[in-house]
């Protein structure tokens, strides 16, 4: 039987798992406007959150959701942070909601709503509409393209730099670099842009070494509530397959013991709770799991002290600086590789369900959720306006109910 109990030893696997975790957490907030250090915070809570309302009983971290990179963005350049994270957490109420039809009807029901031909196509939406910034970035500019912030000569060295070393560590990496390769492909980045000077440490400098969290509160916000809360679709089904995965790595059925029902919520009041603060929205980390089968350290008090460090580090007004003093070509070289992987794993969710693209009604579905999610379509109501990515996920669920064949599809794909 394993000890589950909190013990003092675990604490540097606790730091090991934190640092797996630290370039892909830190990279969300860096990309969209928010504080990395109210990331680091809120991502311990939510995983605090998390193991109570699971028990304590399943050894997963919570960090920063990349489904979210591209509304962020958006949102926060059309209405602002505070209203943006109205919508976020707007998001994780979406999550319970979620919870609660799984426990009334089962985990069938989520599945009935949002299979892989709605899922799958989403998910490329959320990484292709994201190729723009990471492009922009890599070549020097903001992340619009309308300003240059570095020769461009220089930025693609940076960018490229920072891409292949994300690439070869991902590829050849052993033991724990295998599981942290943003993280080696931003520090290669950064030693290179220590090399050109085109670091600004006078900001860092002035840091003091122990600072709070610039903590931000949501403002209500209808349309930025209409405009997010849809992108959850994804990472909801998403979600599911994390369960599994830890589950088939630790030996136990998390689906069943505490129920799928029970993660489900504990994300979404992770995600309630950061967005009230003023970070990301959280999600389980799929790399985590990754350094849990290495280390075969099943134990949820590990990642109780996972949860403690990052709390503990977001106190840091110099690590924040630091953070922050990353230039923008050695993000956009990462997120040319994590942008395109994030589509993959769309295109991979369609063929791990040997879904019949070219079959009439699968066609129209996932054909409809890419044009209107990349292409920009956009709906509006009086004040109110949906577009991308939302409009592409409430669009392909309303498909997939509507359209005839649903049920035979269904059926062909149980056999």
């Amino acid at each position: 039987m394993n000890d589950y109990s909190f013990r003092a030893k675990d604490s540097l696997v606790g730091a090991q798992m934190l640092f797996v975790a630290f370039g892909a957490l830190v990279l969300v907030p860096l990309l969209t406007g928010l504080d990395p250090n109210v990331a680091l915070f809120t991502s311990g809570v939510g995983t605090l959150i998390f193991q109570l309302v699971t028990k304590r009983s399943v050894p997963i971290y919570l960090a920063s959701s990349f489904a979210f990179i591209a509304p962020i963005i958006y949102g926060v350049k059309t209405w602002g942070i505070p209203s943006t994270l109205c919508g976020l957490a707007a998001a994780g109420v979406l999550y319970l909601v979620f919870a609660a039809l799984i426990k009334i009807k089962g985990k069938e029901i989520l599945e009935k709503i949002l299979p892989p031909i709605v899922t799958s196509p989403v998910i490329m939406v959320i990484g292709l509409v994201l190729t723009p910034v990471a492009i922009n970035m890599a070549t020097g500019k903001t992340a619009d393209g309308a300003t240059v912030l570095f020769p461009q000569n220089q930025a693609v060295l940076l960018a490229v730099v920072a891409l292949l070393t994300t690439s070869l560590i991902s590829l050849i990496g052993k033991g724990i670099f295998k599981f942290i390769p943003i993280l080696c492909g931003i520090a290669a980045g950064y030693i290179l842009s220590l090399f050109l000077g085109v670091v600004d440490f006078s900001p860092v400098m002035k840091a003091p070494w122990f600072a709070i969290p610039s903590f931000t509160f949501p403002k209500w916000n209808w349309s930025a509530i209409i405009y997010i809360v849809p992108v959850a679709i994804a990472p909801a089904i998403e979600h599911v397959g994390d369960i599994v995965a830890i589950g088939s790595i630790a030996g136990k059925d998390y689906i069943k013991d505490p129920g799928i029902h029970r993660t489900m919520a504990g994300d979404g009041l992770a995600t309630i709770a950061a967005s009230l603060m003023g970070g990301p929205p959280n999600t389980t980390y799929s790399e985590v799991s990754g350094a849990v089968a290495l280390t075969r350290c099943f134990n949820p008090g590990i990642m109780t002290w996972s949860a403690i460090f990052a709390i503990l580090f977001s106190f840091s007004g110099k690590l924040g600086a630091a953070l922050r003093s990353i230039p923008s070509p050695v993000m956009g070289g990462v997120m040319i590789l994590l942008f395109g992987a994030i589509a993959v794993v769309g295109l991979s969710g369609l063929v791990r369900s040997q879904v019949d693209v070219m079959k009439p009604r699968n066609l129209v579905i996932i054909a409809i959720i890419l044009v209107f999610g990349i292409g920009g379509m956009c709906f509006s109501f009086g004040k109110f306006a949906i577009k991308g990515i939302g409009l592409a996920g409430i669009v392909g669920v309303l498909l997939n109910l509507l359209l005839p064949g649903r049920e035979e599809q269904s059926q062909k794909d149980s056999v």
